[in-house]
């Protein structure tokens, strides 16, 4: 039998870290998940579902410590119904996910900026003209100035020199 689940969203809330009276870490936080598909009831608008995570020992410290809310994350997993009693003596079901692992989703520079929005790829010394040059069709010209100095030497592709 299976029981593993895989999950990518956004945390709703910061995780609560908490501990038994053992000692051990466990953490507490939800994910919002989209759909990949809208409904017809909803004018084809995504649906999100809200889903409980609980995390245990080094997973919890991890999470509590470099995970907020808004960020990104990939969590995977099993799947756990829970029965309870409620104050009032009513029985209770809840699912939860118990995460075995957790990863970022996003980088911290994307999570500093408008949590979802299209972040642009990084640049690395060069930018496109603010208007097309003279002949170019495509609207791009290659920089004027050469690539920034690097610390490493270009090698030779000289297949004579390889030991095989």
């Amino acid at each position: 039998m299976l029981n593993h689940i895989v999950l990518m969203g956004r945390l709703t809330r910061d995780p609560e870290l908490r501990r038994t009276g053992s000692g051990i870490a466990v953490a507490s936080f939800s994910l919002a998940v989209d759909r990949d598909f809208g409904s017809s009831a909803n004018n084809g608008e995504k649906e999100t579902d809200f889903i409980d995570i609980v995390a245990w020992r080094n997973t919890a410290e991890f999470v509590s410590k470099y995970f907020t809310k808004g960020r990104m994350a990939v969590v995977s997993g099993r799947l756990q119904i829970r029965n309870w009693t409620d104050k009032e003596g009513n029985k209770r079901r809840s699912a939860e996910v118990v995460a075995d692992n957790v990863y970022f989703g996003d980088s911290k520079r994307d999570a500093a900026g408008d949590s979802g929005g299209y972040s642009p790829a990084p640049s690395y010394g060069y930018s496109a003209p603010a208007a097309p040059a003279a002949g170019s069709s495509h609207g791009y010209a290659a920089p004027a100035a050469p690539a920034p100095a690097s610390d490493f030497s270009m090698i030779e592709d000289d297949d004579s020199q390889l030991p095989f």
